[in-house]
């Protein structure tokens, strides 16, 4: 198990776009692994790349349910319809929460990590934490979209 270092901002790595994977090997296979443990272990439901330094397009999210770890590499969304606004925090930006609009549904087509290609479909919470870790390989910061910033008091409120 190994944690890699959060890289937060300003960190110039994280509002650059990303380069494809077009490598898929053990040292891919590793990566996501350490961004995994990293995510877990940090109370996180995603990680980008460019999050650990790296600015390749990959991500892995995982809310908890039943669709398990969602490795992304090279995704793209699309389609998207609806819309939710719901707070956010992000693992680069420690105690900034704010509260940000998105699609309330995303397809989304990507690659696992051997290269296959899938296509995954999501609502609510999941299509918000998807679309967070995809803005993420573009460079696109969650501050860029908040309406309104959180206190991390209120944001417990939210939560109840």
């Amino acid at each position: 198990m190994a944690i890699k270092p959060i890289v937060v901002h300003p960190a110039e790595v994280l509002e650059q776009e990303c380069e494809p994977v077009t490598v898929f090997d053990r040292k891919l296979s590793k990566l996501l692994k350490d961004m995994y443990d990293t995510m877990i272990e940090l109370d996180g439901v995603g990680l980008a790349a460019p999050q650990v330094g790296v600015p390749i397009q990959a991500a892995v999210v995982d809310i908890d349910d039943h669709h398990g770890t969602i490795e992304l590499i090279n995704p793209v969304i699309i389609e998207k319809s609806g819309s939710q606004t719901g707070p956010e925090g992000c693992l680069s930006f420690p105690g900034l929460y704010g509260e940000v609009e998105r699609s309330d549904f995303v397809k989304v087509r990507a690659q696992n990590r051997k290269g296959k290609p899938f296509v995954i479909e999501a609502n609510g919470f999941l299509a918000r934490a998807i679309q967070h870790e995809i803005d993420h390989l573009h460079g696109i910061l969650f501050t860029s979209k908040v309406k309104k910033y959180i206190k991390e008091e209120e944001l417990e409120e939210l939560e109840g």
